[in-house]
């Protein structure tokens, strides 16, 4: 898979914007300040194909990203903490519960969590709705690099202790700074072609 050759195909405001394509969608979610955008930037090797803001909450649609013609990379909003009105996170909320109501479209659920913290009760909703859809995933622990090494371990067993993960879910230490778990990110995707 070419992670050079990707176009933004569109925004989704509303349910009506969703994308029901056959090809493979791979969908990224996590709090609003957990650097979702930042780990596909990454994954893309670019700078800002996904929007990447100081304040958490830049991502106010559902984006989709089309990687090398054979596989999509959805960017949902961020859950949680996010600087916006309450008029705004019900139209998220809206729009994400339509999202997940149609669960035929998500080839894999790639839930980001913060390395450096216990992963929030939101997180652990977001993993179970996959767990109970039956739906593939992969969950990444984001800013390893804010870690000391010692730290690594014990914080990578909290999360998987708190999500409650089976040992068949891959739990990827990532750096989106440094590039750490790209490689395993991306063969994730590649398994999907």
């Amino acid at each position: 898979m070419n992670t050079q050759n990707v176009e933004f195909i569109r925004g989704a405001a509303r349910p009506s914007d969703f994308l029901r394509d056959p090809l493979p969608q791979a969908v990224f979610a996590g709090r609003s300040n957990v650097g979702k955008s930042s780990v596909i930037n990454c994954i893309l090797n670019r700078r800002q194909m996904a929007r990447v803001g100081s304040s958490p909450g830049k991502t106010r649609q559902i984006n989709y990203f089309l990687v090398d013609k054979s596989l999509y990379i959805v960017d949902l909003p961020g859950y949680g903490y996010a600087r916006v009105s309450a008029a705004e996170k019900q139209r998220w909320a809206r729009l994400m519960e339509a999202f997940f109501s149609e669960t035929d479209h998500i080839s894999l659920g790639v839930l980001i969590v913060d390395a450096r913290h216990k992963p929030t009760a939101d997180d652990v909703v977001m993993f179970e709705w996959f767990r109970s859809n039956a739906c593939p995933c992969v969950v990444l622990a984001n800013k390893l690099d804010k870690l000391k090494k010692s730290e690594i371990e014990p914080n990578l067993s909290l999360i998987r202790e708190t999500l409650d993960l089976p040992d068949s879910v891959r739990l990827i230490p990532f750096s989106a700074e440094k590039g750490t778990g790209r490689g395993e990110l991306i063969s994730c995707l590649e398994a999907l072609l």
